[in-house]
């Protein structure tokens, strides 16, 4: 095999998994028990639903979440319709306020 051949095969192949005392060692084996034990020790399942916080998140949970509705569409009228009447009302209070005598 070539020196260069067998550089190439050696970046491939991590050393300790290469050298044949690493594969059955008694260290290999507390540790393969460690790793064993890390992962029974995690939850199994499917993650519990996160909670939303805040006013913007509970707002997107409750009308996009598992069962959406209409009423988004309604409330951004109704924000339009109440502005826009307050807008008109602060500009016709201006109005007459020059007017007053």
């Amino acid at each position: 095999m070539s020196f260069v051949t067998r550089r190439a095969l050696s970046t491939l192949i991590p050393p300790k998994v290469a050298s044949p005392s690493g594969i059955g060692a008694a260290q290999d084996a507390a540790r393969m028990q460690r790793v064993v034990s890390f992962y029974e020790k995690l939850p199994r399942g499917a993650a519990p639903e996160p909670k939303p916080k805040g006013l913007l998140g509970r707002y997107q949970a409750r009308y996009f979440g598992k069962n959406p509705s209409a009423a988004p569409i309604f409330h951004v009228i109704a924000g339009i319709l109440f502005l826009s009447y307050a807008n008109d009302y602060y500009f016709h209070l201006r109005h007459h306020k020059n007017n007053a005598h």
